[in-house]
């Protein structure tokens, strides 16, 4: 019962209510909307209020009372939202603020066995330094979709979900239940006249009386002589305990929203429990000094305060540092991390006067955020305590600031006749990296000069004059002797659609002669960039992501026929396309992704006789090169153990890789079966076919092009012997379509009809 005393005292600790005298709010019962218990909140007559948190029926027998369990179905907890396109190949997934429960999400196709995989091992993968809040990532097209909440008492949540053919894309939400189920059972002490309540095993039970017998409440006979908050508090040989005997249902508390009394504490206590690593802020003495300490980290912003209003601004702003570098503390844990450490602090004073003056700032009351060079990137009119919040390296305000960084940086450098090429790649690259999933120009944006909210510098951009002075970079970087690993960087960002272009002017492209000019950059520096990517990727205090160049290339060809096929403006070039995947194969260098991406580029087009006879003797290549032998299983494994870890299949699992194999193999022989102009390869493909069995067994579509491939080939008796064995294997989750086009083939090849 502890348990459920404490989890409701907490939840009544954290909640305040405050009403606004309107029309809008009248008296009597409101009900919560969070799913797993209605929560009824009782506004009375007296101005006073309550929060019944449990409700529902019950029984008296005798001296017991018997608490009567819902007879409601479950509330399914996760709300799922679907995207449909028919050109996808892959689905990808979005789930909401995964946060740090205990989420699996699992796929299968047709009544093939479940693959689980948990959501946090996913988020490592895909985002390890957990910079968003939301996880996104991309599935294998699936039947059916299963979703698991793991709790702690080992109870978990399971659905199912059967998904559209043309799904493309699935939100997720899980609403957590505000609170959970309880076994109460209660008693009746004649004697005392006190009612127990506790759950099944009666611990520490909640007594009541009724309220017409209510007695005054006792006055204490012993009270302390000092009461103390004490930050982190322990004792020598205390042992570094953070959760209690009751783990898992206690709340955790963020010990540096604690106020501590300095004098309280006793200077020879050992280090707290909580491990933090000792940040602190260099606070300068004028505005010039601080603006150069910020300029020395490209991630940084200055924070002015400017307050002539409050005579305690300056005492809150040294309290409101040092709350800073204790918060920054714990983010970065045991060591310095420059990635948290994204503020700098000044506290304006009476030499600033002529600075605001030029700036047009009042000079009695604001918080201003200065970059590196002191331009101006946001203000508000207001004091920094109302403003505190937004300070932290998770909020949406640092992003903010930093895409109107970007955008400033760019018209700067444009701006400058005399700017280097360094300051070009450092400019485009700032806005290259902006994350590409928050809505920054929403109807949440403040324009009023004069509000207590930021209001955030905007820059205007001419697209065509950006355009032309990335060309020029381009065109003059054709002969570096090494690679720039920051124009590395932003090439791959620009090509796969997700860089400056995109951040600055939020189009879609295609590809044009200044990407692919880009291209020839990294595929003539590839072996520089490889050797040093890892080092790159590892900068301190910097986020980076470049995976290997050469697949980098060709999923941005990949996504460059993705835009085509949904319509977006511009001719896709196929001419410098195919020398592109020629140039990556002749080299050497064609890996697994760029392979895949070749041949489902080449699998769209058609000759011009209408066959496709490019596709299948580059297929053919890559076969007998690559698969074709004795033991596929273990050529196959070979290649998975060598996929770059930025490869879709290092994460989607062996059984995904082997898959793709089957598929493709089948998918190749599947069009010699269509177009009779293909009909030269009908040797190779029953090889290809045949190898598809041998991957994934007894597969009823496989057996169906094979035997359709034998028959074609003269093969008759062998054909019918493989179409009966199709027909065997079909199952129940088969479109009826299909599986009626496979029995009357069979019937064709029986009667010679076929």
């Amino acid at each position: 019962m502890r348990n459920f005393i404490w989890s409701v005292s907490l939840l009544f600790a954290g909640i305040s209510i405050s009403f606004s005298q309107t029309n809008g709010i009248e008296k009597g019962t409101y009900l919560s909307t969070n799913k797993g218990g209605k929560i009824k909140l009782n506004l009375l007559e007296d101005n006073k209020y309550e929060l019944v948190f449990y409700s529902g029926g019950y029984e008296i027998k005798g001296d017991s009372l018997v608490f009567l369990k819902s007879t409601e179905n479950k509330t399914n907890r996760f709300d799922l939202a679907f995207a449909k396109d028919k050109k996808a190949k892959k689905v990808k997934i979005k789930f909401l603020n995964p946060s740090y429960y205990s989420f699996y999400i699992g796929t299968q196709k047709g009544a093939e066995s479940v693959q689980y995989e948990r959501l946090s091992d996913i988020k490592t993968k895909v985002d390890p330094d957990y910079i968003k809040t939301d996880l996104d990532f991309e599935i294998e097209k699936t039947d059916f979709l299963y979703l698991v909440y793991e709790d702690y008492d080992g109870k978990s949540d399971v659905s199912k979900y059967a998904l559209p053919k043309d799904v493309s894309e699935v939100t997720i939400n899980y609403d957590l239940a505000v609170l959970s189920d309880l076994n109460l059972i209660g008693s009746f002490d004649k004697r005392t006249k006190e009612l127990k309540i506790s759950d099944q095993y009666g611990k520490d039970p909640l007594v009541f009386i009724n309220e017409k017998e209510e007695k005054p409440a006792k006055a204490p006979t012993v009270v302390p002589i000092e009461n103390q908050t004490i930050k982190n508090w322990t004792y020598p040989g205390k042992e570094n305990t953070l959760i209690n005997d009751d783990f898992g249902s206690g709340v955790a508390v963020d010990s540096a929203a604690v106020i501590v009394d300095a004098a309280a504490v006793d200077a020879t206590i050992p280090p707290p429990a909580y491990i933090k690593y000792d940040f602190k802020l260099k606070v300068e003495n004028n505005l010039k000094k601080a603006i150069e300490s910020t300029k020395t980290a490209n991630n940084k912003f200055l924070v002015v305060v400017v307050d002539n209003k409050d005579k305690t601004a300056k005492e809150n702003f040294d309290a409101f540092v040092k709350e800073q570098e204790t918060q920054t503390g714990y983010n970065m844990y045991d060591s310095y991390n420059a990635l948290y450490d994204i503020y700098n602090y000044y506290f304006a004073g009476a030499d600033d006067k002529k600075w605001l003056k030029n700036n047009k700032i009042a000079s009695d009351q604001s918080v201003i955020i200065l970059n590196g060079s002191g331009d101006l990137l946001a203000v508000a009119k207001s004091d920094l305590t109302t403003q505190q919040y937004q300070f932290s390296y998770y909020g949406d305000f640092y992003r903010k600031l930093q895409r109107a960084n970007a955008f400033l940086s760019v018209d700067k450098v444009l701006k400058n006749k005399k700017a280097s090429h360094s300051d070009l790649i450092a400019a485009f690259n700032k806005a290259a990296l902006l994350e590409t999933s928050y809505d920054y120009d929403s109807d949440y944006t403040v324009n009023d000069p004069n509000s207590t909210e930021f209001v955030i510098t905007k820059t205007a951009l001419n697209q065509k004059e950006v355009a032309q002075t990335w060309k020029k970079l381009i065109e003059a970087h054709q002969k570096d002797k090494v690679a720039n690993m920051y124009l590395v960087e932003t090439i791959i960002k620009e090509i796969k659609n997700q860089g400056f272009t995109k951040q600055l002017f939020s189009t879609d492209r295609i590809l044009n002669d200044t990407d692919f000019l880009a291209i020839d950059y990294l595929l003539n520096h590839s072996e520089d960039i490889e050797r040093n990517r890892a080092d790159f990727n590892s900068k301190q205090g910097e986020l980076h992501t470049i995976g290997n160049v050469v697949s980098e290339v060709s999923d941005a060809l990949q996504q460059n026929l993705y835009l085509a096929q949904d319509g977006v403006s511009g001719e896709m070039n196929k001419e410098k396309i195919n020398s592109i995947y020629k140039k990556i194969i002749a080299s050497g260098k064609g890996n697994f992704d760029s392979y895949r991406n070749y041949f489902y580029y080449l699998g769209q087009l058609e000759d011009q006789d209408g066959s496709n006879t490019t596709y299948l003797k580059e297929f053919n290549t890559y076969f007998d090169n690559t698969l074709a032998g004795a033991s596929p299983i273990e050529k196959l494994d070979a290649i998975f153990s060598g996929l770059d870890s930025s490869s879709s299949y290092s994460y989607d699992g062996w059984n995904s890789f082997k898959l793709y194999h089957s598929d493709i193999c089948n998918n190749a022989a599947w069009t010699v079966v269509l177009k009779p102009q293909n009909s030269n390869f009908i040797k190779d493909a029953i090889k290809w076919s045949e190898y598809s069995l041998v991957i994934s067994k007894n597969n009823p579509y496989y057996l169906d092009t094979l035997a359709q491939l034998y028959y074609k080939d003269g093969q008759k008796d062998k054909a019918i012997e493989t179409q009966v064995l199709a027909v065997k294997f079909m199952t129940s989750d088969m479109d009826e379509e299909t599986a009626n086009q496979m029995k009357e083939v069979l019937t064709k090849m029986s009667n010679g009809t076929y």
